[in-house]
């Protein structure tokens, strides 16, 4: 439970960095690639081992982990655009509905058991993401950005499936610096070719505010995601319980924290999310 509370507490803050980013002019798209050279960089350095790049690879997981990388990215850019068109609100929803993907590969994949009451807390998390991040605000949807949350709603899921199979199936505990390295580069890489091809239509402004502000998301990002598969590598909860209270959590704590510290004002319907998420948590991690 602590790795996941760390991950949690992480992820979190990456949130607050990002709504920090409007407050400081960051310029998102820039300070993202950054922080995905920052993150591997961390993974390297807290990677207990002999790098030898030429071998990494070589390894298992080399695959799935540049599929990953790439994935990253990707899926970020798809909530940029989804936020700009559609709302914040249907790509925050769209990403943490996802959770249904890994939970559901775990049941068949590796015959982890759901009872009854974590069957029912696991869709009451679901309920509790839509309310939690439900604004008064009426929004239309055409029928052509539907696709956009849709192709959330799949990235995020095989992102996280994605990185179940490994932790279960390829990498040992020691490696998971090195595997969370390798994914960050990718991503990174991935970004600069963007940026490539951006830079033949529009110069690139890479300044001093964008660097730092990447450089302030990386370290977080990195943690998250290696204590999450510490989490995962623990017997003490199924994947499925520890990808709905994870996500769960981070939408309650974000929730709270939007109150707290960026004065958001949150309807009767989002304080009834925060209470259906501390019972779905509850009924999930303690039966």
């Amino acid at each position: 439970m602590q790795d996941l509370a760390l991950s949690v507490f992480f992820a979190t803050i990456i949130f607050a960095i990002f709504k920090l980013y409007d407050t400081y002019k960051v310029e998102t798209i820039y300070a993202i690639i950054v922080n995905y050279f920052i993150a591997c960089l961390c993974g390297f350095t807290f990677y207990n081992g002999d790098i030898k790049l030429q071998e990494i690879p070589e390894k298992s997981w080399f695959i799935g982990t540049v599929a990953i990388g790439i994935l990253f990215i990707i899926v970020f850019n798809l909530m940029a655009i989804t936020a700009q068109h559609v709302g914040v609100t249907v790509a925050s929803v769209a990403t943490k509905m996802s959770l249904v993907i890994p939970v559901i590969f775990g049941v068949f994949a590796y015959n982890e058991q759901l009872s009854p009451i974590k069957i029912f807390g696991i869709i009451l998390a679901l309920v509790s993401v839509y309310f939690t991040s439900h604004k008064e605000k009426s929004l239309q949807i055409k029928g052509s950005t539907l696709l956009l949350p849709f192709l959330i709603f799949i990235g995020s899921g095989i992102i996280d499936t994605g990185i179940k199979y490994l932790q279960e199936v390829h990498l040992k505990a020691s490696e998971f610096s090195l595997f969370s390295a390798t994914a960050f580069g990718f991503a990174a890489i991935t970004g600069l070719l963007f940026l490539t091809t951006r830079f033949l239509k529009k110069p690139i402004k890479l300044n001093f505010k964008n660097v730092i502000g990447g450089i302030v998301l990386g370290i977080p990002n990195y943690f998250s995601i290696y204590f999450l598969m510490r989490a995962l590598h623990n017997d003490e909860l199924t994947s499925a319980a520890i990808f709905t209270i994870n996500n769960v959590a981070i939408v309650m704590i974000c929730t709270l924290l939007g109150i707290l510290l960026f004065n958001e004002k949150i309807s009767l319907k989002n304080w009834g999310g925060i209470v259906l998420a501390v019972i779905s948590i509850l009924l999930v991690a303690l039966f």
